[in-house]
């Protein structure tokens, strides 16, 4: 893993959860949103994101560049500085849709940088579940940052902090991350989602990435309610089980850059979706703090494992378009964030709290299913290499041990690359 990139989302990780965990708050109490204009704001937010991040995936594959990931986290610094002194709701939804959307094209961006910087080798399998953790580390961190801002100097002073983090974070990115080498050959970048990937696969990958993450946004906003009205827990236990949580997706996703290569990606996710189905069904059974924090555990891991995993399996069933299936992944997951709160909403003014959670556990059975049908082409073997006699761009023939033969001067200039966009602690 590279250090450098190691950093740049780090920075990244902390200036996000420290304007996530208050931006509600922020543009409610001080910039005087009504609950509806909140929720539009959010909503046309995540759909420029989607917009965005897309547009700089399909560049980063023509033309491979560190811009991409320095201008997304500029343009979101000056955003969060601007919402600070602008108080117009046409002028921030313009800001939501532009300069800050923008912003959500950052994560991919990385990922997608880590892939290309460290080819197709084992280093290159390693880097995603590590900056994964490092994604995690900093939702673990920042939001105690941005407590700390806000008990000295108020919410304006949180996005200001943040602003300032992500120009640092994008001056780094351009100073100290290693220029991306060049992208695969011309002509591979037409319209389809990847090479080796059908349509029909496309979309059911991607949309079990999304049922996946609305089940998980979903029961986050679900389980606090949960644990303080029907369980009667106190409100400091919400944090402690969450705390667990975050703590525990950074060892599991250390511990899964352990896994060995021959390990089938495609099983680990399966296994990750289901376990996440048994967090909900463990949290339900649950009668006391000590139960709730077993389902911690076990919500930690699948988080972990589906963050990480799934990241590079796209990278590895689209290459050589990294930029693409990296962003194909983070919007996936942004697309779950959106849908999450309305499916929410309606689920618990429908069904109680202990019914939301066990909707969400049935969406994340469905989310199985659906990546389960999607990958059935894999089922008997990994996805195709970039490189490999199976892949599309050719290469050198495989070692005994499975590992492409590299051609004297270091990795082919066709190499597959990037990473995956970390999707953020729930």
């Amino acid at each position: 893993m590279s250090m450098s990139l190691a950093v740049a989302v780090l920075l990244l990780g902390v200036a996000d959860s420290m304007v996530g965990s208050y931006f509600v708050l922020f543009v409610t109490e001080v910039a005087g949103l009504t609950p509806l204009q909140t929720g539009l704001f959010v909503s046309i937010h995540g759909a420029g994101g989607i917009l965005i991040a897309w547009l700089a995936g399909r560049g980063f594959d023509v033309r491979p560049s560190r811009g991409y990931a320095a201008a997304a986290m500029l343009s979101g610094g000056v955003a969060l500085w601007l919402m600070t002194v602008i108080r117009s709701y046409p002028l921030l939804i313009l800001l939501a849709v532009t300069l800050l959307g923008a912003l959500a094209a950052a994560f991919p961006q990385l990922f997608s940088l880590a892939r290309h910087v460290l080819g197709d080798g084992p280093a290159a399998g390693r880097s995603v579940p590590l900056l994964r953790s490092v994604w995690s580390l900093a939702w673990a961190t920042g939001p105690l940052l941005g407590a700390a801002v806000l008990t000295a100097a108020g919410f304006s002073a949180i996005l200001r902090s943040a602003a300032v983090v992500l120009v640092v974070a994008a001056v780094w990115v351009l100073v100290a991350v290693p220029p991306p080498g060049p992208p695969g050959p011309p002509g591979r970048h037409g319209a389809d989602p990847g090479p080796g990937l059908p349509r029909t696969a496309a979309v059911l990958l991607t949309g079990s990435v999304t049922l996946f993450y609305t089940a998980m946004f979903a029961g986050s906003v679900a389980l606090p309610l949960f644990v303080t009205r029907d369980l009667a827990q106190s409100d400091s236990a919400v944090g402690v089980l969450f705390s667990v949580c975050a703590a525990v997706e950074v060892v599991a996703a250390l511990l899964l850059a352990a896994v060995p290569a021959r390990i089938s990606q495609r099983l680990v996710i399966l296994a990750g979706m289901s376990g996440f189905v048994f967090f909900f069904a463990v949290t339900v059974a649950a009668r006391g703090l000590a139960l709730l924090i077993v389902g911690q555990v076990i919500r930690g891991i699948a988080v972990a494992v589906v963050g990480a995993a799934g990241i590079r399996w796209f990278q590895d069933v689209m290459a050589p378009a990294t930029g693409r299936a990296t962003t194909l992944f983070s919007n996936a997951t942004t697309a779950g964030m959106v849908v999450a709160g309305v499916f929410a909403g309606g689920a618990v003014s429908l069904l109680g709290y202990t019914g939301t959670l066990l909707l969400c556990g049935a969406v994340t059975m469905g989310a199985a299913v659906t990546f389960a049908l999607g990958t059935a082409a894999h089922s008997g073997r990994p996805p195709p290499q970039a490189g490999s006699p199976s892949s599309p761009l050719g290469g050198p023939p495989p070692l005994p041990g499975g590992a492409a033969a590299e051609p004297p001067g270091g990795h082919p200039s066709a190499h597959r690359v990037p990473r995956h966009p970390a999707a953020g602690t729930g």
